[in-house]
C-alpha cells in the first residue's frame, strides 16, 4: 500500500465477540497485503459510552459514538461495518447503503427472510450508484476452505455425488449457562440452525459452487429455560439468579438436494460435547474427494481415487504454501495461521473490490439466498420434517 492510496475509513457499529475478530481484521490487513486503499479506524458505535471507549482504546480505533445515525450523516466516513445482534441489521445497512456507505454486515443477513430482501434490494440499488455490499461468511477465506473451492471447480475430484457438512460446538451444554442474545429468537431470529448452520450452508454451496434447491429438516430446543444474563463475556458470560425461556434451536439437522441433483446432509449444534468449533465438510465425487475441518484448519484432506489402488488413500495437504490463496502474505511455509486471519482476508477482498468498483462477494443476494435456506429448513420442521422448496 503506498502512502499516495486513497483512505477508507470505518465505522463499526457492535463492538461484542466479533467486534474484536473485525477490528483485528481491519488492522492487520493493511499492513500485510498491498492494498489499493488504506482502511482507517475510524469510528466504534455502541450505546454504553463507557463501555464502547474501553473497547475502542482495547483495539484501536480513533474515536467512538453512541449514535450510529449520527455516524451516518459523517462526510468522512466511507464504510459501516454491523456486528451487531440480527435484529438490527435490515434498519443499519439499509440506512447506511441510502447514505452512500459501502456496508460490511455479519452474517446471517437478517433474522427473516423480509428484511434480507429489504437489505438485498438495497444493495442492488447501491451498486448502481458505485456503493457496495457485501455479507461477512468469513469462513470461505481460510486458505484450506477457499483451496478446496479451487480444486472442485478443476474438476479434481470429478462429479460431486455427496456432500456432508456440520457445525459442532458444545458451549451450551451446561443447563446453567445464562441466556445470551444468541438464545433469545427476537434478536437472534434463530440459534444453531441461523448462528453457526448458515456457516455451513454457505461453506457447502461455495466449495460446490451449486445452490441448495430443497430442505427437509427438523430443529430441536434442549435445554428450554436458563438463568438471565447479568454479565456478558465472549459467546456466554455470568448467570443471574432470574430465568427466562430459551425461544430458539438448540440442534438443527436437515438434508437437502442442490442444484446437481446430489443430496448433502448438515447439521448445526451448539451441544455437541468435546467439540469447541468444529466445522466440517466432506464432499465426495466420481474421481475423488475432500474433507476440512475447521479445527484443523490449516490442512486438507484430498483423496484421489484415479490414482492405482496400491496408492490410494486420503492425503493431508498442508495449506501454507506461498502458491496457496492468501499465504504469500504471510510466514514461510508451515507457519501456521489461525482463526482470525480469515478477517483480515475478508478486509482485503473488501477493500480491493470497493476500489475496483466490482461487487464482493458473498453479497447481499448471497446471504438473502442462505436466508432462505434457514426459513426453508425452519418451515420444514415445523411441517413434520417435510419436503420444502428453498
Amino acid at each position: 500500500m503506498t502512502e499516495t492510496a486513497p483512505r477508507l475509513r470505518v465505522a463499526m457499529v457492535g463492538y461484542g465477540f466479533m467486534g474484536a475478530a473485525h477490528s483485528q481484521g481491519w488492522r492487520v490487513a493493511p499492513r500485510f497485503f498491498d492494498l489499493p486503499a488504506a482502511p482507517e479506524m475510524a469510528v466504534l458505535v455502541g450505546r454504553d459510552a463507557t463501555r464502547v471507549a474501553e473497547a475502542a482504546q482495547k483495539w484501536g480505533w480513533a474515536e467512538t459514538s453512541t449514535d450510529w445515525r449520527e455516524v451516518l450523516t459523517r462526510d468522512d466516513i466511507d464504510v459501516i461495518d454491523i456486528v451487531t445482534p440480527g435484529d438490527s441489521h435490515a434498519e443499519i445497512a439499509i440506512a447506511a447503503l441510502e447514505a452512500g456507505k459501502h456496508v460490511l454486515c455479519e452474517k446471517p443477513l437478517a433474522n427473516t427472510v423480509a428484511e434480507a430482501k429489504a437489505m438485498a434490494d438495497a444493495a442492488t440499488a447501491a451498486a448502481e450508484r458505485g456503493v457496495y455490499a457485501m455479507v461477512g461468511f468469513t469462513y470461505r477465506r481460510v486458505p484450506a476452505a477457499t483451496f478446496a473451492r479451487d480444486l472442485v471447480a478443476a474438476g479434481r475430484i470429478g462429479e460431486i455425488r455427496q456432500v456432508r457438512a456440520a457445525y459442532l460446538q458444545d458451549w451450551l451444554i451446561d443447563p446453567e449457562s445464562p441466556l445470551t442474545w444468541r438464545l433469545k429468537k427476537d434478536l437472534a431470529g434463530s440459534g444453531s440452525l441461523g448462528d453457526i448452520g448458515a456457516h455451513a450452508i454457505d461453506l457447502a454451496q461455495y466449495i460446490t459452487g451449486q445452490k441448495l434447491t430443497t430442505v427437509s429438516g427438523i430443529l430441536e430446543t434442549i435445554v428450554s429455560e436458563r438463568p438471565l444474563l447479568e454479565s456478558s463475556q465472549g459467546l456466554s458470560g455470568t448467570a443471574s439468579t432470574e430465568r427466562g425461556a430459551v425461544t430458539v434451536d438448540d440442534l438443527a439437522l436437515f438434508t437437502g438436494r442442490f442444484e446437481g441433483g446430489f443430496l448433502g446432509s448438515f447439521e448445526a449444534t451448539r451441544f455437541s460435547t468435546g467439540r469447541k468449533n468444529a466445522l466440517r465438510i466432506e464432499i465426495s465425487g466420481s474421481a475423488g474427494a475432500i474433507s476440512f475441518d475447521l479445527e484443523n484448519l490449516n490442512s486438507l484432506q484430498y483423496y484421489d481415487a484415479t490414482a492405482p489402488s496400491t496408492e490410494q488413500g486420503f492425503t493431508t495437504i498442508l495449506v501454507t504454501e506461498p502458491e496457496h490463496p492468501y499465504i504469500s502474505a504471510w510466514w514461510p511455509a508451515g507457519h501456521m495461521l489461525g482463526y482470525e486471519h480469515g478477517f483480515s482476508h475478508q478486509a482485503k477482498d473488501f477493500v480491493e473490490a470497493i476500489a475496483s468498483g466490482t461487487q464482493p462477494r458473498p453479497s447481499f443476494a448471497d446471504g438473502l439466498q442462505v436466508q432462505e435456506v434457514l426459513d426453508a429448513v425452519e418451515t420444514s420442521s415445523e411441517n413434520g420434517s417435510a419436503w420444502t422448496t428453498v
